[in-house]
């Protein structure tokens, strides 16, 4: 038996939760895909299944969440959380509102919480509407995301759109009474039959309020902030564990490999230019040779073994050279003819000795992760807020993933420097 189990819908946003479940006090364990083993490590106490399921179509994404709810429920895990992004990454068609609602059917729930809020990345919620710092999601860098833009900063809104019942709002100025003020209101509004409740937090203390409030409800969902609070909140009355060590990176030849192509992927990559070796994809040989264009990159990368700091392939661009792309080859294909090219080098890079992958993007992190064959992960140090180093449970490569907008500029050699194995 063990507390908490996490389905993540993507693998970035699996080890951004699981970082901050570790940091505060859990004992983690993360799975990339449902599990075909039944043993649990002793003495956990959160399992974090990392899923594909941002983007694909709605019926898969149920269909594997449900998977992975299953899988949780015969290993009788205690409570459940779906974690999506913390700018709520979605289409008006899904996927978070149709996955949701599938959970809440099988688990025989009638009310959950919509938490996207995530303050210590600058992700705040405010009478329902979602901000990226100072501005409003659909005034942030995100209504150019290649795959999910997000247009419209209303979580009620975005929430009802996609999912099949009545939405409503607990502010700021509830939470700040408390969690039993909180509790009170999560039962009137279930007398009023409101499904997702949307939840108010400009800060982690806003966070712990929310956790507190909600103990009892077996299914919460949102960012990695709320998770933050949910472990808090249960080392307090289970006490803490570590096990970071078990996470550590391994010594080892290392790359950088950034497919994101959000605001804050662009200015890390344009930093990590002059102090490091790079290689900028072509989208042309992406389409029409990404065998031979596989081991032609593998081989450069090699050869760049004696550079300070890891060498970076990326396919990163600005909003207008991405809409560009688009217009040219086709938003689809082009995401998917890059995705394909990574899908072919990392394992290459591999079998070249490479055991150190710093990834950029949450759809790049899931290609290399899965390519990679890496069933199980441990957790190690935190990097910046939500992003951690892990290591695989079975050998000797570790991987930093990094959601799109997550980590400082220079982040990418912060992951080498500081963090020496």
């Amino acid at each position: 038996m063990f507390y908490l189990g996490v389905i993540a819908d993507d693998f970035t946003g699996a080890t951004d939760i699981a970082s901050f479940l570790a940091q505060n006090g859990m004992s983690v364990i993360q799975y990339n895909g449902v599990p075909a083993a039944n043993n649990l490590p002793p003495d956990v106490d959160a399992v974090v299944i990392s899923l594909k399921s941002r983007s694909c179509p709605s019926e898969e994404a149920v269909n594997d969440s449900l998977s992975a709810l299953r899988w949780l429920r015969a290993h009788d895990c205690q409570r459940f959380y779906f974690k999506y992004c913390s700018t709520f990454d979605s289409t008006a068609d899904g996927n978070i509102g149709p996955v949701t609602d599938a959970l809440l059917t099988e688990l025989g729930e009638s009310q959950t919480v919509i938490s996207p809020a995530l303050p210590v990345n600058g992700r705040t919620v405010y009478q329902g509407y979602l901000f990226v710092h100072q501005q409003l999601l659909s005034e942030s860098g995100m209504r150019h995301h290649p795959v999910t833009p997000m247009r419209d900063s209303q979580l009620l809104r975005l929430m009802e759109q996609q999912a099949s019942g009545r939405a409503g709002l607990i502010p700021l100025a509830t939470l700040q009474q408390g969690s039993e003020a909180v509790r009170q209101q999560l039962a009137q509004l279930r007398q009023q039959a409101v499904r997702y409740v949307v939840m108010d937090a400009v800060s982690e203390d806003d966070l712990l309020i929310q956790a507190a409030a909600t103990e009892d409800m077996r299914l919460l969902t949102g960012g990695s902030g709320l998770g933050f609070g949910v472990a808090r909140h249960f080392a307090a009355t289970h006490g803490t564990k570590s096990d970071a060590q078990r996470g550590r990176p391994v010594a080892g030849p290392a790359v950088v490999i950034s497919g994101s192509c959000s605001t804050m992927t662009n200015a890390q990559v344009a930093r990590y230019k002059p102090q490091a070796p790079h290689f900028a994809l072509d989208i042309v040989r992406c389409l029409q040779d990404r065998a031979g264009y596989a081991a032609e990159i593998c081989r450069w990368v090699v050869e760049q073994g004696n550079s300070t700091l890891a060498p970076m392939v990326y396919a990163t661009s600005d909003a207008d050279k991405l809409q560009q792309i688009q217009q040219q080859y086709g938003a689809a294909e082009s995401s998917q003819a890059i995705e394909q090219l990574f899908a072919r080098l990392v394992p290459l890079l591999a079998e070249n000795g490479i055991q150190r992958f710093i990834v950029a993007g949450g759809e790049t992190s899931g290609v290399v992760t899965q390519s990679l064959n890496i069933t199980g992960l441990h957790i190690g140090p935190t990097i910046s807020p939500g992003i951690p180093w892990v290591r695989a449970s079975d050998r000797p490569v570790s991987l930093a993933l990094k959601s799109g907008n997550f980590g400082d500029e220079n982040f990418f050699a912060r992951a080498q420097l500081e963090f020496m194995p």
